[in-house]
């Protein structure tokens, strides 16, 4: 018996149909208690602002989201006794809204995106005094996966050997913590990072859009080692959204648009794994939350 929710934090890694000769293999997040694979970065930076006597008792959590942050924070908020207050772009999903609304989270709503979200958490923590984590740039979140989401698929890979990981990138904490991690076992792995097309800042490009949930910030997080990187995979909504229909119908895997661009980056890396001569490469990504989150856009209605 776990003391806790908290406790249950962790997921499964699920094979996924992957072109021929190759194997791809899915975290899928949203088997953790809220939802997504932000789960562990809240808790953990939760934890070490105890730890380092930042956030106490009487305080108030505040922090910007596009919305999987936000429902984790509220999450682990909640179990641990916090108030919480998020702050969130208009153009996000309703369903992140009530979600986090049910955790008992306070949620603030601006125009804009993730920078003016951050701008107006600036503002709460200076105003009121609120605790900010700072998920872009606090180091809690890569080491969050670099200590739970790593050695979970260095374990659930038995002894198959990792030739790359392809995962979407929105603060970055997944893709570095996770990375660090596998490169230390497989120092020859690939790490390949996924963004959307109308916010490749990774790729050299100005932002025009910002079309996926949680991925693609419009610029570079600081949590984001790009040393770490060998390559950049770009793929747009419209396809990620006709993946995820398709992982849904065929598979029974229930994922959001970055899971959808993110398993589409990762055929492509496959593939061309295959073509180089690499036998039966292994190929890891994440799935990060569930396409309950997404179902009131439209996303899963036939065209």
């Amino acid at each position: 018996m776990d003391d806790s929710i908290l406790d249950t934090i962790g997921s499964p890694l699920v094979e996924v149909d992957a072109p021929d000769g190759a194997t791809i293999a899915a975290k899928i997040e949203s088997q953790n208690p809220g939802g997504s694979a932000k789960d562990r970065a809240a808790l953990w930076m939760i934890e070490a602002a105890e730890r380092d006597g930042d956030l106490t008792a009487d305080d108030t959590i505040v922090e910007p989201t596009s919305g999987n942050t936000g429902i984790g924070i509220a999450m682990v908020g909640a179990a641990k006794g916090y108030d919480v207050q998020i702050v969130m772009p208009a153009s996000k999903s309703p369903e992140r809204r009530s979600i986090m609304q049910a955790y008992g989270a306070d949620l603030e709503l601006v125009e804009g995106d993730i920078s003016d979200a951050k701008d107006r958490a600036d503002e709460l923590e200076a105003d009121r005094g609120y605790v900010q984590l700072r998920q872009f740039d606090n180091q809690s979140n890569p080491n969050s996966h670099y200590e739970s989401t790593g050695p979970e698929i260095l374990d659930q890979i038995g002894d198959r050997e990792v030739h790359a990981l392809v995962a979407g990138v929105g603060t970055g904490g997944t893709l570095t913590g996770v990375g660090r991690c596998l490169r230390e076992e497989f120092p020859e792995i690939e790490i390949i990072a996924v963004e959307p097309e109308d916010s490749a800042v990774l790729s050299g490009e100005e932002p025009t859009g910002d079309s996926f949930q949680g991925m693609g910030p419009g610029f570079v997080s600081q949590n984001l080692d790009t040393e770490l990187l060998d390559d950049i995979e770009v793929v747009s909504a419209h396809d990620a959204e006709a993946e995820c229909r398709r992982l849904v119908s065929e598979e029974g895997v229930f994922v959001g648009q970055s899971s959808g661009g993110s398993n589409l980056a990762a055929k492509r890396v496959a593939r061309r794994l295959v073509a180089d001569g690499c036998t039966d490469p292994l190929v890891i990504t994440v799935f990060w939350d569930s396409g309950e989150r997404y179902v009131s856009t439209g996303m899963f209605d036939s065209e």
